[in-house]
């Protein structure tokens, strides 16, 4: 099994350059298909409470052959569960359906800013680390004044900020404040609207110079630019060819081409963290 880079947040915690995303993995097949990529070589899988899998990912990770302590297991506390009592019991419901002693990584998944409670959410996380039945703590689509928040009011920083990057919204200043802090930056939709952004004649190029696929290409542009990609693949091939492009290294021109097709409205929705809310 090919050694996958890892990127290391400010207190010493490690991910992958490259994980597993779940979203949309159900039943027998979602499970069969995470232990085929924990066999394929996957260290790090992602999941939520919202993605409504987190049994399968669970019983997937229970059928392969990896140590427990080799896998980090992502989920996410949803926009409903903010407050403090609310917030752990959905941890413990977390942790429940996974089947696992504890959740490796934590986030709050959105930070529903109308509603006010993410400090809520993020002290209940902060507990439950103490408590142990969390081992690191992180968020996912903060902006800057979230996180300032959370960290002024508990001075606890997170490991992670999972937000929205691909090449048509690479997010260079989130990325910027992110490496500055010591906060790891994990790309959700890591290749963005997939069938269009495969088919720019930039990322064609790129991959026709390196002999891999325009997906690969894009995955090795978020190694290169120090983001922890979680693209969903489902069948063994794909996970493989995900991996592998892992250790693909872009020269900065062909990286700094590709983060040039960003655009002005290259959300894939109107996911703004400032207004969005997510139940």
């Amino acid at each position: 099994m090919t050694a996958i880079h890892e990127f290391t947040a400010h207190n010493g915690f490690r991910l992958p350059a490259v994980g597993l995303g779940t979203y949309g993995l159900r039943g027998e097949e979602g499970a069969d298909a995470v232990a085929s990529g924990i066999t394929a070589g996957y260290r790090l899988i992602d999941t939520a409470f919202n993605y409504e899998n987190e049994g399968i990912v669970g019983a997937g990770v229970a059928a392969s052959a990896a140590a427990r302590d080799e896998l980090i297991v992502t989920t996410k506390l949803p926009g409903r569960h903010h407050a403090a009592h609310k917030a752990r019991t959905s941890i413990e419901e977390s942790r429940s359906r996974l089947g696992l002693d504890a959740t490796d990584l934590h986030l709050i998944h959105w930070p529903n800013p109308s509603v006010d409670l993410y400090a809520e959410a993020w002290r209940a996380l902060v507990d439950a680390q103490q408590r142990g039945t969390v081992r690191q703590i992180g968020v996912s689509n903060f902006l800057e004044t979230h996180l300032d928040r959370i960290e002024s009011e508990t001075g606890v920083r997170p490991v992670a900020n999972q937000i929205e990057v691909h090449p048509y919204f690479p997010q260079e200043e989130a990325l910027a404040l992110h490496a500055q802090r010591g906060i790891l930056t994990v790309a959700w939709s890591p290749l963005g609207r997939a069938k269009e952004l495969l088919q720019e004649p930039v990322i064609v190029e790129v991959a026709a110079a390196h002999d891999i696929t325009p997906a690969q290409a894009v995955i090795a542009w978020h190694v290169a630019r120090g983001t922890v990609a979680i693209p969903k693949a489902a069948t063994a091939d794909h996970q493989r060819s995900n991996l592998a492009a892992a250790s693909v290294v872009l020269d900065p021109a062909e990286v700094a081409a590709i983060t040039a097709l960003g655009r002005a409205d290259g959300r894939l929705f109107d996911g703004d963290p400032a207004t969005h809310e997510e139940m």
